[in-house]
């Protein structure tokens, strides 16, 4: 083979289930040889797409993708400033790329580049939501009728956004909640599926940092007999020195990191015992290359991988997920969304679940392709979304 050379990098938009996408794909010299990565910050993904094409492209192009580790190490300081969710998520289009293009170099799924599978499927948990503990119950046990074990409880969405709310007049427009009615919620919610369903299921709750850092203190703390597998996100990252409050207070699991984008953010929480699960998002950390590396520091310090999986990452992300999750012996549990016939069209070659398990196909690199033409007529729509503008029930603006 001649030395081998970045030829080509394109970003594809694309939106064939409303949440817009961005995919990277690096093109070699190689005729037919090329990887594909995710990028997908989709609130923002016209940024990336420029962060792609105007910087990294002309960056890239002539360098050997086999140097990953090189390419990801100058390409995260090439800007000077670095460690932000654009520049991270442009980085881990190229970076999942570039392994991609490794598997398939060496004939082999990515997982076995790592050492080999450490299980054979990946244990997933999908989302039972509800307006009420009835509606949840119903959508919990449809899912245990599907043979899912882990299923992640909401009422009313983050927040318990269908509480009424009494505002001010003249308040602003918003996605308003009220944080009290929502924590009080809560044990109600866990108290009744624990009553009607038993402790088989394993139960996760998201807080999505929508309370105060004590009133997350005291809902970790009331949780505590319902054994949840764990809680999500109870706080933001600017509120990090409270885990150490949390975790003095109550043995409630704790799982965060999908807002996290910089080292710092998460090397505390692990190397104090802080937190059981780590759930970055990884294409907003930077890719494969620096979530391996997570994965085996918090192996060290017992902490468990539960990576973020909703629909607003690409399958490309989420096959990267899969073959971190079958291939680190510290795997904890995948979220998963649920892919459409739609998606799938688009994205051949979409991880595959069965009775509550993920599995790669065994295809070399990630596994995963991408129609182009059918992808290009699902184009992204630069919209605002609406749930991101949070307000409390003054109307203050609150985290989403």
């Amino acid at each position: 083979m001649k030395q081998l050379q970045i030829r080509d990098v394109k970003t594809i938009l694309t939106a064939p289930e409303r949440s817009n996408l961005v995919v990277v794909k690096i093109e070699t010299n190689e005729p037919g040889l090329f990887g594909l990565g995710c990028a997908t910050f989709t609130q923002r993904h016209a940024v990336v797409h420029t962060a792609i094409e105007e910087y990294l492209k002309p960056f890239l192009i002539g360098k050997d993708p086999q140097r990953i580790e090189d390419i990801w190490q100058t390409g995260m300081v090439h800007s000077y400033w670095r460690n932000g969710p654009v520049l991270n998520n442009a980085l881990s289009g190229v970076d999942m790329a570039l392994w991609d293009i490794k598997g398939k170099l060496a004939g082999m799924p990515l997982y076995q580049l790592w050492g080999g599978k450490c299980r054979e499927g990946a244990a997933v948990y999908r989302h039972a939501d509800g307006r009420d503990e009835h509606e949840v119950e119903e959508n919990v046990r449809a899912y245990m009728e599907q043979g899912y074990k882990y299923i992640r409880c909401q009422m009313g969405g983050y927040g318990g956004r269908h509480a009424k709310v009494q505002s001010p007049e003249n308040a602003l427009p918003g996605a308003y909640f009220d944080p009290d009615v929502y924590a009080r919620s809560v044990p109600r919610m866990l108290e009744h599926l624990r009553n009607k369903v038993g402790f088989e299921p394993e139960f996760i709750h998201d807080v999505h940092e929508r309370l105060s850092p004590i009133e997350a203190v005291r809902l970790a703390k009331q949780l505590e007999p319902y054994r949840l597998f764990f809680l999500e996100d109870p706080l933001a990252p600017e509120q990090l020195d409270w885990f150490r409050m949390i975790r003095s207070q109550c043995a409630t699991p704790i799982g965060i990191g999908e807002l996290f984008v910089n080292p710092r953010e998460w090397m505390p929480l692990i190397s104090e015992g802080l937190i059981d699960f780590i759930r970055c998002h990884i294409s907003a950390i930077g890719g494969i290359t620096p979530a391996k590396k997570l994965a085996h520091l918090c192996e060290a310090y017992s902490i468990r991988t539960a990576w973020h999986g909703p629909g607003d990452v690409s399958p490309v992300g989420h096959a990267a997920n899969l073959h971190l999750s079958i291939g680190m012996s510290n795997f904890g549990i995948q979220e998963w969304y649920g892919p459409t016939d739609r998606l799938r069209e688009v994205f051949p070659g979409t991880p595959e679940v069965r009775n509550g398990f993920m599995y790669p196909n065994d295809l070399p690199g990630l596994g995963v392709d991408i129609n182009e033409e059918l992808a290009a007529k699902y184009p992204c729509k630069n919209e605002n979304p609406a749930w991101t503008l949070a307000r409390l029930p003054d109307g203050t603006s609150a985290r989403p």
